[in-house]
This record gives structure tokens, sequence and C-alpha cells, in this order.
């Protein structure tokens, strides 16, 4: 079966447009931040993403235990602190945890594009199975975030309040 030729995203990205901005604290400013689609902002937000992303790693199912539970534990501090900017990174880092176990699953070293030939699609099943261990380690607490029920309220009311 032919798929459909697909390019990134990424290729015609819109910095200036873009939601999440480097420059800005959003501790200091959380009222700026915006909850969006899946991952987005996840590698920009700060101090989120130096606070939360030292703990990224997926290499090994070992690995994405420690990590995937690391992630949770901050994600449970934040919503102690009331800190919704906090508790949606960290849950946007486990959902990247798996997306990307999965990635590095499907495709060989994670790449799904081949850049030097017109970024087709490069084979899907050539990727490395044991990542797949680790996807569903970070889907677990991916999905168990997501089901906390002070984070579902504290999303609702912030999508009310700031979109």
């Amino acid at each position: 079966m032919e798929r459909k030729q697909q390019k990134p995203s990424y290729l015609n990205f819109d910095y200036k447009s873009y939601s999440w901005k480097k420059n800005i604290d959003y501790r200091q400013h959380p009222e700026l931040y915006k909850v969006g689609k899946g991952e987005q902002g996840v590698l920009i937000c700060e101090p989120y993403k130096s606070e939360i992303g030292q703990y990224w790693k997926f290499k090994t199912p070992e690995i994405a235990t420690y990590s995937s539970n690391k992630i949770f534990e901050l994600f449970i501090q934040y919503l102690s602190d009331d800190d919704f900017v906090g508790a949606d990174m960290a849950r946007k880092y486990l959902q990247m945890g798996y997306t990307r176990s999965r990635r590095y699953t499907n495709y060989k070293g994670g790449v799904k594009y081949d850049k030097s030939n017109n970024y087709n699609l490069n084979n899907r099943g050539t990727g490395d199975p044991q990542k797949a261990l680790s996807a569903n380690i970070f889907f677990a607490k991916w999905k168990e975030a997501e089901a906390n029920q002070k984070y579902k309220k504290m999303k609702l009311d912030w999508k009310k309040h700031y979109g």
C-alpha cells in the first residue's frame, strides 16, 4: 500500500505566530501560557523546560521507568503548589516520552523523514522494538496524569480564563 506524501510540519513553521516564546518566564507570567495541542511549547517554556527536561529520557525501559516516575513526581508537586503551568508541562513531557519512544520504535534512529530525498517518509518498522516498552511506560504515566481530578479541574478552569 502506497502512503501519501507528507512533509514535516516544521518546514513551514511560523515562529512569529507561535503562542510560546522563549524569552518569557512562565512561572512569573503564567497568564501568557496556552495549553495548546499535544506537546506544543514543551521545549520552550522556561523555567519548566529546565526543571523537567533534565529527567526526560527513554533509552531503555529502566531509564524510562525512572524518568516517567520522576516527571510524575514533579507533576504532583506542581499540582500541590497550585502551579497549573508546571503540571501541564510535566504532563506534556510524559506525553512526549510516549510519542518519541514510539517514533524510535517505528523508525531507525527516530528519523521519520529522509531529508536527502525530498522529505519522503522512511520505511516504518525499522526502529528499535525495545523502545516500545519505554513508550508503554510513559503512556501509562501520561494517562495517569491526565486522569488526575485536580489536574482536570485546573485545566478546564485555565482554558476558560486564558485559552
